[in-house]
């Protein structure tokens, strides 16, 4: 459908390199989108984007720190320099540290605040400002079912995605009037290389998440790609400020 057609249109994906953020990547590609895929390790997103051109997409790779504010700086002029604009920007870089709320350290907390949330602030912040000299822009935060609820041992990576949550209410509110759309997705417990090796360790917990889920299953990268796509086309015109929760039901009961 036209209204889904990505066609011209470049997207940013930080941490595209794998997961959740390689299958958005995928998706807005197939819509038609130039990709650029930002990340730590220059290596792994040149390879990423080396796979999405492999299947005939445009799309390439820039290496970006996103708990830096330099580093975030200048990725966003790179891409502005070279392609002219920014219609899209998925926020997609995330960490998460599983501990009890007593055994947290300092250090723990600033890695977590810096990734999640202090990162997407300034990529928004830079990309924010190329889209509204074009008075025109999608910008999709990735949260977590984790932003609406309670999850033991994972206290502080929750409250960095209640933060995310909240940060794309108000950048939705400050940017609407420059025709910037902001919104987040909330993923439930999804497979990926995060937590694949936490559940292979814990099979008791991955068999308590299932039977937790109305839908009776755990969600894989792919289930991500619809949601990311409607709200990075026109389809979503008349949608901002929304955390739309792809979880599974999870967070249901």
């Amino acid at each position: 459908m036209e209204i889904f057609n990505l066609t011209g249109r470049t997207a940013i994906v930080t941490g595209g390199n794998r997961g959740i953020g390689f299958a958005i990547a995928k998706g807005l590609a197939s819509a038609g989108a130039r990709v650029i895929i930002a990340n730590r390790n220059g290596d792994d997103g040149e390879r990423a984007a080396g796979s999405l051109r492999d299947e005939g997409f445009d799309a390439g790779a820039i290496q970006t720190d996103v708990s830096s504010r330099t580093s975030v700086e200048k990725m966003v002029a790179s891409v502005v320099r070279q392609f002219e604009k920014i219609d899209i920007l998925v926020n997609n870089a995330g960490v998460v540290i599983r501990k009890l709320p007593e055994e947290f350290s300092e250090d723990d907390w600033d890695y977590i605040m810096n990734i999640n949330l202090k990162g997407m602030f300034f990529c928004c912040q830079f990309a924010g400002k190329e889209m509204i000299k074009r008075k025109k822009g999608k910008i999709i935060n990735i949260s977590s079912n984790a932003s609406e609820i309670a999850l033991p041992g994972r206290c502080v990576y929750a409250v960095s995605k209640a933060g995310v949550a909240h940060l794309t209410r108000s950048l939705a509110l400050e940017w609407a009037r420059h025709g910037i759309h902001v919104n987040a997705i909330g993923p439930g417990p999804t497979l990926t290389g995060l937590n694949q090796k936490f559940f292979e360790e814990n099979p008791q917990e991955l068999k308590d998440r299932i039977a937790s889920m109305p839908l009776a299953r755990m969600g894989y990268p792919p289930d991500h790609i619809g949601a990311a796509v409607f709200l990075a086309s026109d389809a979503s015109d008349f949608i901002t400020g929304q955390n739309m929760l792809v979880d599974g039901g999870s967070t249901i009961w």
